[in-house]
This record gives structure tokens, sequence and C-alpha cells, in this order.
């Protein structure tokens, strides 16, 4: 069961920084440096915007819950 919820909190932790680094940048700072100043087509239309921030939080819950449950099976087991 640990050894479940650890290979899903790998992939839901890769699943969450691709959809961060998806995102659009919102103004200055590290986005800008990485190109994420220049207007570009890649973002898509502000729905995709929509639909990408709704999948990236519930990635993150299903992460924060993959923490949880393996706090608590850790705790168990000890």
């Amino acid at each position: 069961m640990v050894m479940g919820f650890s290979i899903a909190l790998i992939v839901f932790s890769l699943l969450l920084m691709l959809l961060v680094l998806m995102h659009k940048g919102k103004g200055g700072g590290l986005s800008d440096m990485f190109g994420g100043g220049m207007q570009s087509s890649v973002g898509g239309s502000s729905v995709a915007e929509r639909n990408l921030d709704r999948i990236t939080v519930v990635v993150g819950l299903l992460w924060f819950a993959c923490i949880i449950v393996l706090g608590i099976l850790m705790k168990v087991n000890s």
C-alpha cells in the first residue's frame, strides 16, 4: 500500500511540475527570463487557460492527499 502511494506521489509530482510550467507568465520575474514575457500562441484562449488552472488545482489536491495518506500509513506502520 505504501509503495502504491509512493509511486502515485512521484507521478503526481512530475505531472504537477509539468502543469505549472505550462502556465502563461503573468508578469515580470522568472517567467520572463525563460521566454514567458513574449506573446506566444502556445497558451491558447482563456478557456484553455481556465481548464489548465482547474487541472492544476485537481492534481495539486491529489498530490496533497497522497502526502497525507503516506504520512498516516508511515505512522501506523512504525
